[in-house]
């Protein structure tokens, strides 16, 4: 079995959510050179699915983790056309820290990669359309302006999850992405995707497996609203 993990991701030098076992780019200046998509980092479980089954923080083997099942019907269906693709993306089937009030899917697409290459943000949303997957909240797309990034990064991170319900609370932000918008080379990941988290980010502890809670979707949460 050929499954590997998603490459660790080095947050931004202003990342205030960083811990010990984190990594720091010191040199974003890729960034400023090209055109750049940045994307709402959602507080849920980074989660794979490839022809070989889905994978969450183990790629020894396939998860286990009862919160991954709902997947299973969506895998089945896209198994025999994934080929060498390997879907990323962010399963909110469980509430970690945050608990979103406008949550329309499960599973939110954010990367592909095929053998050594990501593909580009252009073709990740046309993929995930022509699937039926929902991507990640894009929060800009463009070039970006050294003198004025660590300001509009810090704007975009201030700002409530985008979803967030328009009729119910505010979600917080978890974080944001960046990452160039082109095409890479697994030789580039490192260099050229970015993330900054918020400040107090908890990680799921064994105390959380035993206790998780499914995420209400939107519709749920609305019917909770009206019921007497």
């Amino acid at each position: 079995m050929d499954s590997r993990k998603y490459p660790r991701t080095y947050h931004l030098p202003f990342s205030p959510g960083t811990t010990s076992d984190d990594r720091i780019a010191w040199d974003v200046s890729t960034l400023f050179r090209e055109p750049v998509v940045i994307t709402e980092k959602l507080d849920g479980e980074n989660t794979c699915l490839n022809r070989y089954g889905i994978f969450a923080r183990s790629h020894a083997a396939p998860t286990r983790n009862p919160w991954a099942d709902y997947l299973k019907p969506q895998w089945a269906a896209l198994r025999e056309s994934l080929g060498e693709l390997e879907l990323f993306g962010e399963s909110l089937y469980a509430v970690h820290s945050i608990d979103y009030s406008g949550l329309e899917s499960y599973f939110y697409l954010f990367a592909i990669r095929s053998g050594e290459r990501w593909l580009s943000w252009e073709d990740v949303e046309a993929y995930a359309a022509v699937v039926g997957l929902p991507t990640v909240p894009v929060l800009y797309q463009g070039r970006l302006h050294e003198p004025a990034f660590r300001e509009q990064i810090e704007a975009l991170t201030a700002e409530p999850s985008a979803l967030s319900a328009p009729e119910g609370p505010p979600s917080r932000r978890e974080g944001v992405v960046v990452r160039v918008a082109r095409e890479l080379d697994d030789s580039e990941f490192a260099t050229h995707v970015f993330k900054w988290v918020r400040k107090g980010h908890v990680q799921t502890t064994e105390h959380w497996t035993r206790n998780w809670r499914r995420a209400l979707l939107r519709p749920e949460r609305r019917a909770e609203e009206v019921t007497p």
